[in-house]
Order: C-alpha cells, then sequence, then structure tokens
C-alpha cells in the first residue's frame, strides 16, 4: 500500500518563518532586558497613547509575577526551534501539529495584550506592537505552510509521509516528480487503450 505523500516546505516558508521567529527573539529579548534593567530606558516615547513605559511597567506586564515580556522571549525561542531547517525537514509528527498550536496560542495572546494596552493601560508601545505584527505574521505564514504542505501545492518537493525529499534548485525537483507521475499515468492509458 503506498504511502500519502505530503509536500516539504519551501526555502521561502522556512527562511520566513525563522527570520520571524528570530526577529521576534529580538524584540522580546530587549523588552526583558529593559524590564529587569531599566523600563524607562526603552526607546519609545514616554507621553500620550504611545507610552512603552506605562504598558511595560504596569500592573499587567506580569502574569503570576512572571514578566510578560519574558514569556514572549521564551515563546520566540521554541518558535525559533520549530521554525529552523531541521525541525520542518523532520519526520517527527509533532512538530507539524505544535508549530501552528504554539504559533496560534501566540496569536490568541496578541489579542488578549492589544485589548489590554487599549482598554486597561490606556497607552500603546510601539515595541509590543512589533511583537505583535510579527506574531500574526508568523501564525499567518505558518497556517499557509500547512495548507500548501497538505494540499500538495507548488512550492515544496514531494515525499513519502513523514520523509522530506531532497529540493534541487527553485524547488523543482516536486515538479519534476509531478511531471513523471503523470507521464507514467498517460502511458498506462495508452497500453490500455491500443
Amino acid at each position: 500500500m503506498p504511502t500519502a505523500r505530503r509536500r516539504a516546505p519551501s526555502r521561502w516558508i522556512i527562511s520566513t518563518t525563522l527570520g520571524l521567529s528570530l526577529l521576534a527573539v529580538g524584540l522580546t529579548a530587549y523588552l526583558t532586558v529593559t524590564h529587569y534593567t531599566d523600563p524607562t530606558a526603552l526607546a519609545c516615547p514616554d507621553t500620550g497613547i504611545v507610552n512603552c513605559t506605562a504598558v511595560t511597567t504596569s500592573s499587567w506586564s506580569q502574569i503570576v509575577g512572571v514578566p510578560v515580556a519574558l514569556i514572549g522571549l521564551l515563546w520566540a525561542l521554541t518558535m525559533t526551534a520549530l521554525t529552523s531547517p531541521w525541525a520542518w525537514r523532520s519526520s517527527a509528527k509533532w512538530l507539524d501539529t505544535a508549530r501552528p498550536a504554539l504559533s496560534g496560542a501566540g496569536a490568541v495572546m496578541v489579542f488578549y495584550l492589544v485589548y489590554v494596552e487599549l482598554f486597561r493601560v490606556d497607552a500603546i508601545c510601539l515595541w509590543c506592537t512589533a511583537v505583535h505584527l510579527t506574531t500574526i505574521v508568523l501564525f499567518g505564514v505558518i497556517l499557509a505552510a500547512r495548507a500548501s504542505m497538505a494540499s500538495g501545492a507548488p512550492g515544496g518537493a514531494a515525499a513519502p509521509d513523514g520523509a522530506v525529499g531532497r529540493v534541487g534548485r527553485a524547488g523543482r525537483a516536486g515538479r519534476v516528480d509531478d511531471q513523471v507521475d503523470q507521464s507514467l499515468a498517460r502511458d498506462g492509458d495508452h497500453r490500455r487503450a491500443g
């Protein structure tokens, strides 16, 4: 019985998700360091609606005594591991479940934090907003990658379920496999007809 085929992610998916995860690490690391050193040192206005200090020093900036920035940093480090080229190419099925689940949890947290900023603190942190946008885009790219891999859409090499094939230049391996499959199917049709 042939195994189901799934698509390996294309290079743009791997590089984009890893880049977004690393960006999230950088942003959350900066917010974590300033939280523990000097929250007023953030390169951000501290008056009016844009007020990073008000957001990062508010009672809402911690969950059960743990700084939200540190939670974000731990999330970003985990997402970096999950979006590394090795994780994308791994045959471990739990990674294909963990990536969208954890990035989705990050997106849900973003909506909560934006609510807190707008309706509880009455201020917005530009650095936090950068993390929020990065998180939402990362979640979207991971969902798009999952859909593309599941549907067999172009952009990755066809591989047996649980294994990921090598991708040739510009991702041509998947298209060549598809062309060979179509050619074999046509040959079979001609033999039956003749």
